[in-house]
């Protein structure tokens, strides 16, 4: 069995960070590893929430992983909240990134033009350090204007726009970038993929929903890291962690009581599982 290391932070209620890549991932026969940052009691859209910083405990965890002599078939950075994590982030690629492992970071840490509570333009440069040492990175609109200290646009930009931030980010040093929520038109919501070595871009859209959920990038991540492991291509791989992202939404919204916070990935699992 192929196995996998997550390292995010726990927000208890949310649906979120660990508490979907865990499920997602194991659920696509995966064996999924984690290294907790934090525990937080909700996800941070939510008011008055409790956090517990574990930063302290990860590099003991990553000693006894070495000493143990584990193997990990790829390793998937989300939600980081400190200088000090990113800079542990690259000794655990050193100490555990062999020749066959893959390396997936989704620099979570801004949407909507806006860093998230508590980062900094400072931590969004240092970040695209970070994404420098990935095979694969998954930043959305935002997060790539961020890292390349470029102007956030909302809207009305075409595709030589994209192409160039596709380019740019490449040229940070990650060999393939999947850039989400590019929208040219009111109808449709997309990803684009750069693969650095052929220098082709290839594109993938689906129907905008009317409604947007906290989480859904670390759901498209997970599927996205779950199918790569699994052998798919970057191509099929994104294919069905978006696809699987517009399921979700389309479960949540058929229920009349459905909530803002997260949505109902459990229940497009089985599709998921089908179709790999």
């Amino acid at each position: 069995m192929k196995r996998v290391i997550t390292v995010q932070d726990i927000s208890c209620v949310g649906k979120c960070s660990l508490t979907v890549a865990l499920p997602i991932i194991s659920a696509m026969g995966v064996e999924t590893c984690v290294i907790p940052t934090a525990v937080l009691s909700t996800h941070t859209a939510f008011k008055d929430f409790t956090f517990c910083d574990l930063t302290s405990n990860i590099a003991p965890v990553c000693a006894h992983w070495k000493k143990e002599r584990f193997h990990f078939d790829a390793i998937y950075t989300g939600y980081l909240g400190s200088f000090e994590q990113l800079e542990l982030m690259k000794k655990l690629f050193d100490d555990f990134a062999g020749n066959d492992t893959t390396i997936i970071v989704d620099p979570c840490m801004a949407d909507n033009g806006k860093l998230y509570t508590g980062f900094t333009k400072e931590f969004a440069l240092a970040m695209a350090g970070l994404c420098a040492r990935a095979d694969v990175i998954v930043p959305n609109m935002s997060e790539a204007c961020y890292m390349l200290g470029t102007d956030y646009i909302a809207d009305g930009y075409d595709r030589d726009y994209v192409q160039n931030l596709l380019v740019s980010l490449a040229s940070l040093g990650a060999k393939k970038v999947v850039l989400k929520g590019i929208q040219f038109d009111d109808e449709r919501l997309g990803i684009a993929l750069y693969d650095s070595a052929s220098c082709k871009t290839e594109w993938y859209f689906h129907k905008r929903l009317p409604q947007s959920f906290h989480g859904t990038g670390d759901i498209f991540a997970s599927v996205l890291t779950g199918a790569l492991v699994r052998g798919l291509s970057l191509k099929d791989s994104c294919r069905l962690a978006a696809d699987f992202v517009v399921q979700s939404i389309t479960h949540t919204l058929s229920h009349a009581d459905y909530n803002w916070y997260g949505v109902d990935f459990e229940s497009a699992i089985p599709d998921l599982v089908a179709r790999l």
